[in-house]
């Protein structure tokens, strides 16, 4: 049993010292019932197997998988662990959240958008505001930019704006503001598309189960009014 290769493991050198022959054994046994679920997969769904996305997922983490280590591509092998977002596909509830984070997308790119918009009109003032004060902070655009997005997390905002208003005591203003815009109202803006969407994903799938329900049982009707017409034809004759 060969052990496995440095550049195969490296997450947990002590682990792969004790135990690397099994987890080397191991790995190969998952690989190939990954592979040989693949394949019968290939085998039911023939021409349609690309037509599910989540299939074609599989198909590629388990061709990762399958890189020889020596391989230029070996790097790739790392992406194997992916493989655990199918549990996306079997869970419903995570499904809800995977579909209204999709359907989400075009509302936080226009947020996306303001947030850069305040971010950059900001940083320019900041620049020409501050940037004398404390050039390490403000000194030009990029590191203004980078400051503010500091800021904007919350993330020792206090020190930063102390600092600055050692120098320029009404600069309190700026910091005030830029916080109640970027943070308070453009951030939550976030929250409320993914909220809105989740709750349009919920109410989609709830009406989709009660047509499923509903077709269900006007088939289950169906079928027993024809076997009560069969009985009372049999009964006739």
């Amino acid at each position: 049993m060969r052990t496995p290769s440095r550049s195969e493991s490296k997450t947990s050198p002590s682990a792969t010292a004790r135990f690397g022959d099994w987890l080397y054994a191991f790995d190969r046994l998952v690989l190939a019932v990954f592979v040989v679920e693949l394949l019968l997969r290939f085998f039911v769904y023939r021409d349609r197997f690309f037509a599910d996305p989540w299939r074609v997922f599989d198909f590629v983490v388990v061709g990762m998988a399958a890189v020889p280590a020596g391989s230029v591509f070996a790097v790739l092998r790392s992406l194997r662990v992916l493989r655990v977002l199918r549990l996306v596909s079997l869970v419903p509830s995570m499904r809800r959240v995977v579909g209204a984070l999709l359907k989400a997308l075009p509302g936080m790119a226009s947020i996306i958008g303001l947030m850069g918009l305040v971010l950059y009109v900001s940083a320019v003032m900041a620049t020409k505001l501050f940037g004398r004060f404390a050039p390490e902070l403000f000194g030009n655009l990029g590191t203004s930019l980078f400051t503010l997005f500091q800021i904007m997390t919350a993330e020792g905002w206090p020190d930063i704006a102390r600092g600055v208003m050692a120098q320029s005591p009404l600069s309190w203003i700026f910091f005030v503001v830029y916080l109640l815009v970027a943070t308070f109202m453009v951030l939550n803006l976030f929250i409320a598309v993914v909220v809105n969407a989740m709750q349009s994903q919920v109410t989609e799938d709830l009406e989709h189960e009660g047509e499923t329900h509903t077709r269900l049982v006007l088939d289950e009707l169906r079928a027993l009014r024809r076997e009560i017409d069969t009985l009372r034809g049999s009964s006739r004759t």
